[in-house]
C-alpha cells in the first residue's frame, strides 16, 4: 500500500468539501485581550480581534490569575513530575480540587489535565463500577461524552436532543433493576441552547438513574458564584456528577468532574485517563485556583458578558442574518455551506482584521455550517460596531447573497 498517496487523498478530501481546517498563528498580548497579532503565512503581521475564543471573561489576562502563576512557578518550578499517584500531586492540585467541590457545593472533585479527558475517562469508567450500567446520552452531547460513552463497552441509549418525552420512552423500555445514568449538558455550545436539567433531574428520579451534566460552557458565567446553570436554577443538588472546565471562563487549562467522595475516589482509582496521566503543573493549577475563586465573587463580570452577548444578538439580528438565539451567550450565524463559511471568516480575517473559525462538519450538521462568535467583557462598542459593519458588508459580497446562505 501506497501510505502517501492515502494521506494526500484524506487531506484532499477535506479540501474538495470545504472542511479543511487551517491554523490561524495569533500572538495574546496581555492588556490588549481580545486584541492579537496575527502572523501571514508570508511573514508579516497584521493586528486582528479575535470574535471566537473561550476566554469568555478575559480571566487569561487577569493579574490574580498571573500572580498565582508566577508564584507557583517560583516556588514549584515548571513541572508537576509525575502522574497524581506516583509524585504529580502537590498542594496546588488539593487546593484547586478544594474550590472546584465548594463551587458545585459537592464532597470532592477531581482534577484532569482538560475537560474532555474528564468526560471520556468518567464516562468510559463508569460502567466498571456499575456492571449492567445503560447510559442514555443526548443526540448533540459533546464528542468528548460520545467517545467516553462509546468506548465503555456497556450498553448506551441516544435520546433525541432535549427530548424529555423520547428519553422517559427509553428509560422506560429498560429493566427497572438495570443501573442507568442520563448524560446531557447545560448549555449546547453550538447552536447556545440549553438542556432541561429539572426535568431530566425528575425522570431520573422515577427511574432510579445517575445524573451526569456537562457545564463546559457554563461554568464561571451562569450562577450566583460562577457555579454554572445548574447553580442558577437551584439544581446542582440534584446532580450526581458535574462535568466542568478551567480553559474557558476561568482563562487557565483543565478540566474535572464534581461529586460525591466515594464516586471521585472510585474514578480516580479506576480511570486510566486518570491514571497515566502527568497531572497539570503546578502553575496551571494555581492559576486555576486563584480564577475560580476570584469568579465566585465577580457577578459585574457575568453581567457584562450577558449585556455584549445582548448586544451583538440585537444587532446581528438587525441586520437581517440568520441568527439562532436561546437566550445563551453563543451568537450562532449560519451560513449553511462550507465553502461560502470558510470564505466569509477568510475575508473577515485579511480585509477587516476581524477572526472568527468556521465551524464545519462533524462538529456540526451538514448544512447548518456556521460561523460562532463568543462576544466577552472585553469586546467593547468599537470591537462590536467593526464587526457588525464588516457582516453587513460581507453577507451579499462575493454573490453570497442573503436569500443564498439563509437557505
Amino acid at each position: 500500500m501506497d501510505y502517501s498517496v492515502k494521506l494526500d487523498a484524506a487531506i484532499q478530501k477535506l479540501h474538495d468539501e470545504g472542511r479543511y481546517r487551517t491554523f490561524i498563528d495569533i500572538e495574546r498580548r496581555k492588556g490588549h485581550f481580545p486584541h492579537a497579532i496575527w502572523t501571514r503565512p508570508d511573514g508579516s503581521e497584521k493586528e486582528i480581534t479575535v470574535w471566537c475564543g473561550n476566554d469568555y471573561l478575559g480571566m487569561g489576562q487577569q493579574p490574580v490569575v498571573l500572580e498565582a502563576m508566577q508564584e507557583a512557578l517560583t516556588a514549584a518550578g515548571a513541572g508537576s513530575g509525575g502522574t497524581r499517584n506516583i509524585s504529580g500531586t502537590t498542594v496546588y492540585h488539593k487546593r484547586l480540587e478544594a474550590e472546584l467541590a465548594d463551587l458545585h457545593g459537592k464532597e470532592a472533585a477531581l482534577l484532569f489535565t482538560s475537560a474532555y479527558i474528564a468526560n471520556d475517562a468518567t464516562l468510559s469508567t463508569l460502567p466498571k463500577l456499575f456492571p449492567g450500567l445503560i447510559i442514555y446520552s443526548d443526540a448533540l452531547n459533546h464528542a468528548s461524552m460520545i467517545e467516553g460513552v462509546r468506548r465503555n463497552g456497556g450498553a448506551k441509549r441516544i435520546f433525541r436532543h432535549n427530548d424529555v418525552a423520547h428519553l422517559r420512552e427509553l428509560l422506560a423500555a429498560d429493566d427497572p433493576a438495570a443501573p442507568k445514568l442520563i448524560a446531557f449538558e447545560s448549555v449546547y455550545s453550538m447552536d447556545g441552547d440549553f438542556g432541561p436539567i429539572e426535568e431530566i433531574c425528575d425522570l431520573a428520579d422515577e427511574f432510579g438513574a445517575l445524573t451526569y451534566i456537562d457545564e463546559v460552557h457554563a461554568v464561571g458565567m451562569y450562577g450566583p458564584r460562577g457555579g454554572g446553570v445548574t447553580e442558577r436554577d437551584n439544581l446542582a443538588h440534584r446532580i450526581d456528577i458535574i462535568n466542568g472546565t478551567l480553559a474557558k471562563a476561568y482563562g487557565v487549562m483543565g478540566g474535572y468532574i464534581a461529586a460525591s467522595a466515594k464516586m471521585c475516589d472510585a474514578i480516580r482509582s479506576y480511570a486510566p485517563g486518570f491514571i497515566f496521566t502527568t497531572s497539570l503543573p503546578p502553575a496551571v493549577a494555581a492559576g486555576a485556583a486563584a480564577s475560580v475563586a476570584y469568579l465566585k465573587n465577580a457577578q459585574e463580570l457575568r453581567d457584562q458578558h450577558q449585556t455584549q452577548a445582548r448586544i451583538l444578538k440585537t444587532r446581528l439580528k438587525g441586520l437581517g442574518l440568520p441568527l439562532i438565539d436561546h437566550g445563551s451567550h453563543i451568537v450562532p450565524v449560519i451560513v449553511g455551506d462550507p465553502v461560502h463559511t470558510k470564505k466569509l471568516s477568510d475575508m473577515l480575517l485579511e480585509d477587516f482584521g476581524i477572526y472568527v473559525q468556521p465551524i464545519n462538519f462533524p462538529t456540526v450538521p451538514r448544512g447548518t455550517e456556521r460561523l460562532r462568535f463568543t462576544p466577552s467583557p472585553v469586546h467593547g462598542p468599537k470591537e462590536v460596531d467593526k464587526l457588525v459593519k464588516a457582516m453587513d458588508a460581507l453577507w451579499s459580497h462575493c454573490a453570497l447573497n442573503r436569500a443564498e446562505l439563509a437557505g
